[in-house]
């Protein structure tokens, strides 16, 4: 038990979620009609290789979870006492064990699957969000707001990488476009997945500025105090709903029901957490927007199911 709270089994369970989601909710809802023929997205791998592509990007997330613990027992000491698990549950040395498998492992199975496919270049992709996760826990969250970004940017690859793999390879003289069109829905999705979670990061720096502080991190609530730090979160929060209202008003405003759907499960949250990021003071409500802001994240991804609903 202890071993699945460290690597945070519930947010590898959501990126597995996502990434199914993408293959078989939201590449089937997209075809278009060209001269009397009906064209559907092409994909390139089978069930069992997109099964490595998921359990690839599971492993290197969770060594990425357990280095981060290994450098943040200091911060965590003061931050989540009652949850920390390295040093106390699991020893440091058995930690880098674990971190060592689930990162081997995980660069393994991509590197099989990029030769499986074909696109044996596809691999260095692998190697560089394992590189990105241990640079982050060692060096990139101590510099003020870098950290935040390219983990924020790691979330959104995680769905940019099915693209990669699934869409690419199969990518025709004859379905460029729609193969094109599908990439860029994509990476729409991956960039509200960049900006929840750097709103979501920030709250998080918030909440832990204590422990934070004596680990003599450069968060930004350390560096411009907790108050400035949620007015930039409640500005991000705002940046989102704006741009979310444009690519309704732009691309969706025919589609009735996926507009609906955003207003209720995704726009409306938002509203009540910018309101609540501007009155918020205590360490407790921020955790409470940190916990709402994961759920607008699960609906903004769920509306891949509403696509294929309404086809």
């Amino acid at each position: 038990m202890k071993l699945l709270q460290l690597i945070r089994f519930k947010n590898l369970l959501l990126i597995a979620l996502v990434q199914l989601l993408i293959k078989y909710a939201l590449f089937p809802s997209l075809s278009m009609n060209i001269n009397g023929n009906e064209l559907f997205i092409t994909t390139a791998l089978t069930h069992f290789e997109f099964l490595l592509l998921i359990l690839s990007t599971l492993c290197i997330a969770a060594g990425g979870y357990i280095i981060n613990d290994i450098y943040d027992t200091e911060a965590d000491a003061i931050n989540k006492p009652n949850k920390q698990i390295i040093g106390k549950a699991i020893t440091e040395e058995k930690g880098y064990n674990l971190y060592m498998a689930f990162t081997v492992v995980g660069v393994v199975l991509g590197f099989y699957l990029s030769n499986l496919v074909g696109e044996s270049r596809f691999f260095g992709i692998f190697v560089i969000i394992a590189a990105l996760l241990y640079i982050y826990a060692t060096f990139l969250q101590r510099m003020l707001l870098v950290g935040n970004i390219v983990i924020s940017m790691l979330v959104g690859l995680s769905l940019i990488i099915v693209g990669i793999f699934e869409l690419l390879p199969a990518v025709t003289l004859e379905n460029g476009f729609l193969q094109t069109s599908m990439f860029e829905v994509l990476f729409d999705y991956a960039v509200f997945a960049f900006i929840i979670t750097l709103i979501r990061e920030i709250v998080k720096d918030i909440q832990d500025v204590d422990g934070d502080h004596k680990a003599q991190l450069k968060t930004l609530p350390i560096v411009i105090g907790k108050n400035r730090a949620a007015k930039v979160a409640f500005g991000l929060t705002l940046f989102a709903i704006a741009l979310l209202v444009y690519y309704l008003v732009a691309f969706l405003y025919m589609q009735q029901v996926v507009v609906i759907y955003f207003l209720i499960t995704v726009i409306a949250p938002l509203i009540y957490i910018a309101i609540k990021l501007f009155t918020a003071e205590h360490k407790k409500e921020f955790h409470t927007i940190s916990n709402l802001l994961k759920l607008v994240m699960l609906s903004g991804m769920l509306s891949m199911v509403v696509y294929l609903i309404i086809k």
